[in-house]
Order: structure tokens, then C-alpha cells, then sequence
């Protein structure tokens, strides 16, 4: 019997739990098995169907899915209206950037171009046997349902998914697949209907993200988007701060630009989908979401928010702390009211609902996790210095309490979870950059599994959220730029959590099963007692680009557990910042690398059964030569990569050259006196920082 923290998010798309994958040896769903059960078995196919296939949404997803359903032999056939601008052929030059020429016709060639009148499908549509309706015209009610009328007509057993961004299922009738912007590279998709389908796991096979949210008006990531844009629009008219200025200040409190990625979009039809998302919204809940004056005029007028090369004042001025505070309760009270109201519906498993923010809204932090560093009593605090400021928006579906549960660990465990059958437990994260939010939930999921008497463990992503494991977010590292004493609490805490995967378990085994582990990511579970690896995925440590010094002891524990002649690999993988393939770290950094299946297997049984894999010890000792091992660096280009790298070997010199007692507080000293210096505040990290909070 299977015990966890919480219900695992794969539970939610009819997946089962992550430990399964583990115990059984194999992923939570076969895509070829999918495939034939959407379009039916090898040689007689049917087609998947994207309707509107010219716009932004269409033809992005016609390229999204065909890049991913032609290796199956499943037809994309493109439909519009004969009209429509040619929106595929403008998707071609990022097919072949990200594919290769050869592979990007390819998969153009899977795609079949139609065109109809609207009113009927056209005749030789019957020939490609459509099994599966992707529909992505324009959001307008009755255009749709009449779409979905002819559809079924001429196919009664196709099904159909819509992309609207603000109709519920109830409405139209069938069921919602909403995706996220960019719509060619973004994988997220809010799902609405009734249980986990075929097309929904199928879509999770091909490695896209499925998120299960209710039957409620705008779901979950235009609530957010939309929500966030119409605060800003109404702290507009109350203040008549320029929009550029409002884009800058959201951007330094929350993450997004809203007007700037409307205009990004096009505003002509961004406009309008957000002036229909609040519209609705208002009409469903008040006040809360009913569209400003602004926002009507620029439904009507479609012009974009402002020009890229707008002019814009020399002496950029600054808010007095009551404006600030006045600022932060128009933007981020309504935010918080419109979380509680979709917490209170139960639109999303809480982890689903914030993430969504995240990976889709721009968010630095998805609403719940916003909320929860407020505490319940700082979000009511602010809500109620925004309804001061916008009486009606207090009668209009606030929900205080909600906040009660904020302390449950559905709540306190947003990012990681943790599972257990009585023998192996299993840490999922659910994050793809380490933050400290992840590292809180980290060792409270490492306390839980001992508490349940647990002592074996595996510490993976969690096969939905994070797809890759990319790193530290480097916005935690702001604070530390200017202030190396803020700048060492990081490395030091983190290394610490780091460290009880080594000290605290019998046996515990990192899983890499994504597409890349990097940076401080792959450091963490560099701390297991071994690292599995699926076939192909990326082992990096880019820091040297950034420039920063690793700071979760990727700088020396590497090291003590590699031999000798291993360290040139480390080194240069250090310095040049280029990652290995998992196969090619075998011996050295990574202890197995194979197929997903194999994978899972040989992670299962290194963590249930003693001597499986041959362990490579840790040396604890001072150790001599590491950097001398790697002989002569070719100069680069760039004079700063040279001084980074430097810094790097100087870094490796102090870490090795300690005892393992010595070396957390010693390389956590020399990472935040780095990052302090100029190397770090006048590379990327520093250029984002400048970008981001100062304002």
C-alpha cells in the first residue's frame, strides 16, 4: 500500500502514483498504445484535425502535434477558412531551427492543408478518417457550437476538444483542451471533462503537460493572466501611471509583463480575449473581473498598450512608500481574492493551480505559493487594503476562508511530495528551477519519510510539472549580489538539505528522467548515493556562463566521489559549461544510463536492494592535484569567461583541498563572495536583476 504527502498530480490524469513507475519498471502510459486507441492501429490511422489552423493558436499546435504524431503515422490535416493569412508557413523557420531542414519537412509533410467554407466539412476530409477535432476558432459562442454541429454530422463518433480560453464545457458542449502561450513551445494544457481520457493521458505519453482544472469560466491561467492585466489597467485609471512604468513595477513584484506580452501576441486579438475572459468573469462573479473603461476601449480599438520604441521620460522617477503600498494592494489584493475564490471552487489540485501561474502566467511565484509567504493573516491584511481602495470589489465572491487550509499539506507542499510503500520512499519535484520554496518543502518531505521509518529513497522530478530539472532560479540569488552575507545563506542551507540525501538514508538514488539535469539541480542529487539516468538526457554545469560559482558543492563533491583519472572530466565539464550525455558520464558522474524502462528498474533495485550497482565511495579527506589534472585551458574569446573559469578552478582548489568538515562553510563563503563581486553583477545574472528590480 502506497502512503504520501499528498496525492501525486499524475493520480489526477488517471496515471497513478510515481512510485508505480519505479516498482513496475515502466512509465505510467504507453504513447503507441495511446496512439492506436486515439487514431486507431498502424496503417488505417485516422487524422487529427486542428480547426482555425491559421491563427496563432492553430498553428501552433498544428505544429506542436504533427512534430510529435508523425513518427506514429498520424495526419495533421490543417483546416481554415481559404482567407486566412498563412499562419503554418510562418511556423516553418522555428520547425527547422529546433529540428534540423530534413526533419522539419518531415513533419510538414505529415500535414495535409484544407479549406472550407465554414458552413460544411470538405468532401475529401472523409478520406483522412478523422478520429480526433481540435478546434481553435474564434471565440465566439455560437460560431463554435455550429462548428461542433456540422463536425459531428459528417463524423458522429469524432472527438472533440476546444481551445477556448474562457467557455466552460457546459456551454459548448464538449470537452476543453486550453493551451498556454507560446503555443509552439509551451506544453501546458488546461483540461475540462469528466474523467481522465485517452486524449488527455495520450497527450502527457507525448510529453506535453495535462492539467486537470474544473468546469468554471476562464479555468485557471487566464483568472491569473487576466486578472493580473485588468488590476493593472484599473491602478491606471487611478493613477495614471503610464503603462510602460505599471509593466516595469508588476514585472519587479510578480513576474509578468501583461501589456507588453499582449502586445507581443497581438494585441488586436489579445485585447479582445481578455476583454471576453473578464466580461463572462464579471457576469459570473462581480465586480472583481467586470472590464475597466480602458479595457473596453481597447477591445474596441485592438491597439497595442504601448510601441517598443516609445518614448519614455530620462529621469525615471520612484514611488514614496504609500504609493508602493497602495501599488502593491490594487495589483496583488486582487490576485490573492481571485485565488481564494478558485480554491474555494476547487478548479485545480492546489500543486496544479499554482504551477499554472508559473509555467503559463509569468508568475515568480504561482498564487499559492504567494499566499502561503504571506501567511493567512498578510493576505488578509492586503485584501482588505485593496477592498479599501475598491469597495465593490468586497462583495463581489470573496472567499476568506479558504485561507484556513493554508497550513495543510496540500498547501505547504506545492512543489515536492513524497511516497513510500514500507520499503522505498520516493521524492518527486515538481519544480524546475530549485528555489527556496522547493528546498522548505525538500526537507519536509525528507522529514516525513523518516518519521514513516523510511530509509531508502529515490529523489526524481515528478514526470508532470518538470519535465527538465534546469537549475537554481537565479532570482534567489538578487538579494545576494549586493550583500555576500545574504549571498552565502543560500549555498550554505541548500548544501545542507543536499547533504541528508548522503547522511540520512541507507541508500538514495537520484533520477534523472527528463531531458536535462543542470547546475544546481544535478548537484542536489549528486548528494545521493547513486545517479540513474535515462539514455540521451543532458548532465550539466553551465554556472560558468552565468557567470556564478556552483554553490550546492558542485565544486568538490563531484570530485570525492570520482577517481582520479575522472577529474579532467569534471573539470572541463565545470569550466566549459557544456553538458555530457548521461551515457557518455557513466563511471563518473552517473552510475547507470539506459532506456526509460530500464531506467526505472535499475533505479528501483538500487534502492530496494543492497549491492545492485556498485557504489562509489565519497572521500572525505583533503585531497591534492584536482585542478592540476587539467592541464593547459584554452583562452576564450571573451576575457570574463577566462576570469569565471579561474574563479571556478580557484573554487575547486578550496573545496578539494579541505577536509568534507571543512568544505559546506567554505565553498558556501567563496560562492556568495563571487557572487557579490563584478564578474557576477555584470553577467546575465546581474543584467536580469538591473532588467527586473530596479525600477
Amino acid at each position: 500500500m502506497t502512503r504520501s504527502m499528498r496525492q501525486s498530480t499524475l493520480e489526477s490524469l488517471g496515471l497513478g502514483s510515481v512510485l508505480s513507475m519505479f516498482e513496475k519498471g515502466a512509465s505510467a502510459a504507453d504513447p503507441k498504445a495511446l496512439v492506436d486507441e486515439v487514431f486507431g492501429p498502424a496503417g488505417g490511422r485516422g487524422a487529427l484535425v486542428i480547426s482555425g489552423a491559421n491563427g496563432i493558436v492553430g498553428a501552433g499546435k498544428t505544429m506542436q502535434f504533427a512534430s510529435r504524431l508523425e513518427p506514429y503515422g498520424v495526419p495533421v490535416v490543417a483546416l481554415d477558412l481559404p482567407s486566412a493569412p498563412d499562419g503554418i508557413g510562418k511556423q516553418y523557420k522555428g520547425l527547422a531551427r529546433s529540428f534540423g531542414r530534413e526533419r522539419a519537412d518531415q513533419i510538414m509533410d505529415s500535414v495535409v492543408r484544407m479549406t472550407y467554407d465554414g458552413k460544411s466539412v470538405p468532401g475529401r476530409l472523409k478520406d483522412h478518417r478523422p478520429r480526433f477535432l481540435l478546434e481553435a476558432i474564434p471565440e465566439i459562442l455560437d460560431l463554435k457550437k455550429a462548428h461542433y454541429s456540422i463536425f459531428r454530422a459528417a463524423f458522429p463518433q469524432i472527438e472533440i476538444r476546444s481551445v477556448t480560453s474562457g467557455f466552460p464545457r457546459k456551454e459548448l458542449g464538449v470537452g476543453i483542451a486550453h493551451p498556454a502561450f507560446p503555443h509552439e513551445i509551451n506544453k501546458v494544457f488546461e483540461i475540462v471533462e469528466p474523467e481522465p481520457s485517452a486524449i488527455t493521458k495520450l497527450l502527457w505519453a507525448l510529453g506535453l503537460i495535462p492539467i486537470p482544472v474544473s468546469d468554471n469560466w476562464s479555468f485557471v491561467l487566464d483568472v491569473l493572466f487576466c486578472g493580473i492585466t485588468h488590476a493593472a489597467v484599473r491602478y491606471h485609471e487611478h493613477s495614471n501611471m503610464p503603462y510602460w512604468k505599471i509593466d516595469k513595477l508588476v514585472r519587479r513584484m510578480a513576474g509578468p509583463n501583461p501589456f507588453r506580452a499582449h502586445d507581443a501576441i497581438g494585441a488586436a486579438g489579445a485585447n479582445f480575449l481578455t476583454w471576453s475572459c473578464l466580461h463572462h468573469l464579471g457576469l459570473a462573479y462581480g465586480d472583481l473581473f467586470k472590464p475597466t473603461a480602458e479595457m473596453e476601449y481597447a477591445k474596441e480599438t485592438g491597439s497595442d498598450w504601448y510601441p517598443p520604441n516609445h518614448f519614455r521620460p530620462l529621469v525615471n522617477w520612484t514611488m514614496s512608500a504609500a504609493e508602493q503600498d497602495e501599488f502593491e494592494a490594487m495589483i496583488l489584493g486582487p490576485i490573492l481574492q481571485m485565488a481564494a475564490l478558485m480554491v474555494h471552487e476547487g478548479r485545480s489540485q492546489f500543486s496544479g493551480l499554482n504551477i499554472i501561474g508559473e509555467l503559463c502566467a509569468q508568475f515568480r511565484k504561482g498564487a499559492l505559493a504567494l499566499a502561503r509567504a504571506r501567511g493567512a493573516a498578510g493576505v488578509l491584511e492586503i485584501v482588505k487594503r485593496y477592498h479599501a481602495l475598491h469597495p465593490a470589489a468586497a462583495k463581489s465572491h470573496w472567499h476568506p476562508e479558504v485561507f484556513e487550509r493554508i497550513g495543510t499539506p496540500e498547501w505547504q507542499q506545492l512543489y515536492v511530495n513524497a511516497e513510500h510503500n514500507g520499503i522505498v520512499g520516493v521524492v518527486t519535484i515538481g519544480r524546475e528551477r530549485y528555489n527556496a520554496d522547493v528546498d522548505r518543502e525538500l526537507n519536509r518531505a525528507i522529514d516525513w519519510l523518516k518519521a514513516e521509518k523510511i530509509d531508502r529513497v529515490i529523489v526524481t522530478g515528478d514526470f508532470h510539472f518538470s519535465t527538465q530539472m534546469v537549475g537554481a532560479d537565479t532570482s534567489e540569488f538578487y538579494d545576494g549580489l549586493k550583500d555576500a552575507g545574504k549571498g552565502k545563506r543560500i549555498p550554505l542551507e541548500w548544501s545542507k538539505t543536499a547533504r541528508r540525501l548522503s547522511t540520512e538514508f541507507r541508500t538514495s538514488v537520484g533520477f534523472v528522467g527528463g531531458k536535462r539535469a543542470l547546475g544546481g539541480c544535478l548537484e542536489l542529487i549528486e548528494h545521493c548515493h547513486y545517479l540513474v539516468a535515462v539514455s540521451g538526457s543532458e548532465l550539466g554545469m553551465p554556472e560558468v556562463t552565468l557567470p556564478v560559482i556552483p554553490g550546492m558543492e558542485g565544486c568538490h563533491w563531484p570530485f570525492r566521489k570520482a577517481r582520479h583519472e575522472d577529474w579532467p572530466k569534471i573539470l572541463k565539464l565545470l569550466v566549459e559549461g557544456k553538458p555530457v550525455k548521461a551515457e557518455n558520464a557513466v563511471g563518473w558522474l552517473c552510475d547507470f544510463a539506459g532506456p526509460m524502462d530500464e531506467a526505472l528498474a535499475a533505479a528501483y533495485r538500487a534502492a530496494s536492494k543492497d549491492g545492485a550497482l556498485a557504489r562509489r565511495t565519497l572521500d572525505e579527506g583533503a585531497m591534492k592535484g584536482v585542478t592540476s589534472a587539467l592541464g593547459d585551458m584554452p583562452r576564450a574569446e571573451d576575457p570574463a569567461v577566462d576570469s569565471a573559469r579561474k574563479a571556478i578552478l580557484d573554487a575547486v582548489a578550496a573545496g578539494t583541498g579541505v577536509p568534507l568538515a571543512e568544505a559546506l562553510e567554505l565553498q558556501s563563503k567563496v560562492s556568495a563572495d563571487f557572487m557579490a563581486g563584478p564578474l557576477c553583477n555584470k553577467g546575465a545574472i546581474g543584467k536580469e536583476y538591473k532588467k527586473t528590480m530596479t525600477v
